[in-house]
């Protein structure tokens, strides 16, 4: 956590102190205070944070929770299941396509009965791709089985992470919960905030974990653990798994009873703002009931009876509570920030007309309006008009329109976008300066390529004025291996830092054709368009003549989240390229900690302290895994090589469209997460390469060449000159962290021995 103010505040049972804070930091803190076992994660914005505050609380010895950063957010659901077996605490945080990745898993946490606490922070779920606030994800989880509290305030998200666990663990319910609290609105604006002095406090409320339960680790008594049912079986499973559920609504009630005389904080199934004598009301979930209780304030000066409803419980959903609520509104409108689309209406309008539906007595007019998708502000103003339209249905004594969307805009045929960069195609590319021909005697590819000042003549790929930061390493790097690609190209780009920057409606760098899909499966929709391309050529439907090279870029850990997909896609050995910048992070997200991260570097999930230098663990060698696959050709490269990496390209490229996959790996510089200076770039990559840390070589058909020797060249540097330059390492140089360095070194030597010998012996 940031700091924390000491004012101590007015006493009630227990002593507590005012802050001013985030959504996020407040979740983080509540986890350190109870001290869970485990958390399994992944970044994804804007939930990053949580998993950040508590690596830095980490390093300060502030508590012992083992924090395990997943290959993505499916793998950190299932780390988080696993440790949950064992009867372990688990906590986790999440947002937006992320949630949706692991929701297969969430099922089967609350199927099994194994508690733990999950906080979702709330975002847009692409496509297309939007990383600010809106409720789509949330709904995807109204079905997982999860229990669902939701809160308004980081002072909801502090009080209500407390609760959650304790909600979870009881023996009436078992069951995992969901905090869900709105991305940026919640999640990073500072708010006053009570927490609790002593976390002694907060361990006495949540209470002991209970013991008892089925165990993974239990010696005396095995267990047998998601064993597979018949239907028979199955249905008595999920009527247990209903009925814990339902029980959760008494038991949430105690809990949250309990709470209001430990802090002096009050959170009922609803938060009811002047609804006891309200003639219209509006039903909004979250920060958006926070911002329309002032318009409440004002009507009421009117004379008008207005009123705001606010759920802090969702599953199971408080139907009762809402019959009472509404037993003499004549009107109340339902917001959103979600649509369940093709349903006439959102879920949780749905719902409430469904809890209406059981008391015959109720003539609640209810309108719904969805709002806010993707980030968009709620206004006072905004509020004001869902208040008319409340007072209109009144009046009129039925809604003219019961559901459709709020704040949109219609689209104008006369404005419609016109291409503002012209477009490019196959002449445009071919220079025809670079020739590629098969050598017969040594089966390897003989490529000739022209000076470089000659290829300047090539128009580049990506139009200038995208949003790259100063010293920005990888349009350079892709540009330059473009330099060796003749003829037109279908780009797919993963989410990361370079299709961020580039693409951001209605804005585009890219000259070619260009694709976007999510980190984990980037390698398998391009293969997808490879294969349609294909199947649509040899049926005659696209042009015979027509050729493209099929690239990939990836970066930013789409290697580690897309990992999967692309040993798969190199086991179809489709007819493209999959090009990985390495900046040794998620940039994306903020520079976290990724695999590709080296040993020792300090990143936002890797703090540095005297008992924690840095990562933990080697870095992943991507292209000695794609060589595994026995694809075609496998490369590194780097720009401040360029020949080396313009030959490399044409290769690419030949082999891409004659052979099979290519797999190509970019050291790239990014003065955000080294700590470096902007000015630096190749000489970092120059020491990276002639330290061995990142050597160049190829892989071409199964047979490995080093292309550059500092060993040979007599230029061989000490590993230290390269970690000089950046500030994320400069404390792997201190006398303290000697081993750790000479640790580092170690296996820097042992990866270029062995590519030395691949090297002398091609067979290997």
């Amino acid at each position: 956590m940031a700091t924390l103010e000491e004012n101590v505040t007015t006493q009630l049972s227990k002593e507590q102190v005012t802050t001013f804070e985030s959504g996020n930091e407040m979740a983080a803190y509540a986890a350190a205070q109870i001290n869970y076992h485990l958390m399994g994660y992944f970044p994804i914005t804007p939930s990053t944070e949580v998993a950040q505050f508590l690596d830095m609380m980490k390093s300060k010895g502030q508590h012992d929770i083992e924090l395990v950063a997943a290959d993505g957010e499916h793998g950190s659901a299932g780390i988080c299941f696993g440790a949950a077996t064992t009867g372990a605490r688990v906590f986790n945080a999440t947002s937006a396509n992320g949630f949706l990745y692991m929701i297969e898993q969430l099922p089967v946490q609350s199927g099994l009965r194994f508690p733990m606490v999950m906080n979702l922070v709330t975002r847009a779920v692409s496509g297309p791709l939007d990383i600010r606030g809106d409720h789509s994800d949330l709904y995807y989880g109204l079905n997982t089985g999860w229990v669902i509290l939701t809160a308004r305030t980081p002072q909801a998200v502090y009080d209500m992470n407390i609760m959650a666990l304790r909600l979870s663990e009881h023996e009436d319910v078992r069951l995992p919960v969901v905090v869900a609290y709105d991305g940026f609105f919640t999640s990073h604006q500072k708010r006053r905030v009570d927490y609790f002095k002593d976390r002694e406090d907060v361990q006495s409320f949540v209470g002991e974990a209970p013991s008892g339960f089925a165990s993974s680790i239990d010696k005396d008594n095995p267990k047998t653990i998601g064993a597979h049912m018949n239907g028979d079986d199955l249905i008595n499973n999920n009527y247990q798994q209903s009925e814990a559920l339902y029980k959760a609504y008494d038991v949430y009630k105690e809990i949250a009873k309990d709470f209001a005389t430990f802090s002096g904080r009050s959170y009922g199934t609803l938060d009811l703002y002047k609804m006891e004598d309200a003639d219209v009301a509006l039903f909004l979930l979250n920060s958006a009931a926070e911002s329309a209780k002032d318009v409440v304030d004002r009507l009421r000066e009117r004379g008008i009876k207005a009123g705001i409803i606010s759920p802090n419980i969702i599953r199971p959903f408080p139907a009762e509570d809402i019959r009472q609520a509404l037993k003499n509104v004549k009107a109340l409108l339902v917001g959103e920030r979600a649509d369940s689309y093709g349903a006439h209406g959102a879920n949780l309008a749905h719902e409430v007309k469904s809890a209406l539906q059981e008391d015959k007595e109720n003539d609640t007019i209810v309108l719904n309006r969805v709002f806010g998708m993707g980030g968009k502000d709620f206004y006072a103003d905004d509020a004001e008009q869902f208040f008319n339209m409340a007072l209109d249905a009144m009046e009129k004594g039925y809604a003219e329109t019961p559901f459709d969307y709020y704040g949109h805009t219609p689209g104008e045929p006369e404005k419609a976008l016109e291409p503002v960069i012209e477009p490019q195609n196959r002449e445009t590319y071919n220079s025809g300066l670079i020739k590629v021909s098969e050598n017969e005697e040594t089966g390897k590819l003989d490529v000739r390529v022209p000076p470089l000042r000659k290829l300047t003549t090539k128009p580049k790929r990506f139009a200038p004025g995208h949003g790259a930061c100063p010293g920005c390493g990888i349009f350079p790097g892709l540009e330059l291996f473009f330099k060796g690609i003749e003829g037109d190209a279908v780009i797919l780009f993963q989410t990361g830092c370079a299709y961020v920057v580039t693409s951001a409606f209605p804005y585009s760098s890219h000259k070619q054709n260009m694709i976007h899909n999510l980190f984990q499966n980037g390698p398998a929709t391009l293969s997808g368009a490879v294969e349609a391309f294909f199947e649509m050529k040899d049926r005659g439907e696209v042009d015979i003549d027509d050729d493209f090279t099929f690239v990939m870029i990836t970066g930013d850990g789409g290697m580690d989240i897309g990992m999967g997909s692309a040993i798969g896609t190199a086991l179809r050995n489709h007819k493209m390229i999959i090009l990985e910048y390495d900046n040794e992070g998620y940039m994306n997200t903020g520079s976290q900690m990724s695999y590709s991260t080296p040993l020792g570097h300090m990143t936002s999930t890797t703090n540095v302290s005297e008992e924690r230098p840095g990562k933990p663990f080697h870095h992943k060698d991507t292209a000695q895994i794609m060589a595994s696959t026995n694809i075609p050709y496998v490369f590194t490269g780097t720009e401040a090589y360029p020949q080396d990496l313009i030959k490399k390209a044409a290769k690419a490229q030949w082999y891409a469209q004659n052979e099979g996959l290519v797999y190509g790996k970019l050291l790239i510089t990014c003065p955000l997460n080294w700590k470096s200076n902007d000015r630096d770039g190749e000489n970092i990559m120059k020491a990276a390469v002639e330290s061995c840390f990142f050597p160049l070589y190829e892989v071409e058909r199964g047979e490995t060449a080093i292309t550059y020797d500092p060993e040979a060249k007599n230029k061989r540097i000490e590993l230290s000159e390269w970690l000089q330059y950046m500030g994320k390492t400069k404390h792997l140089l201190k006398e303290s962290n000697a081993d750790l360095l000479q640790e580092f070194a170690d296996e820097v030597e042992s990866r270029w021995k062995t590519l030395k010998v691949k090297h002398e012996t091609p067979l290997i």
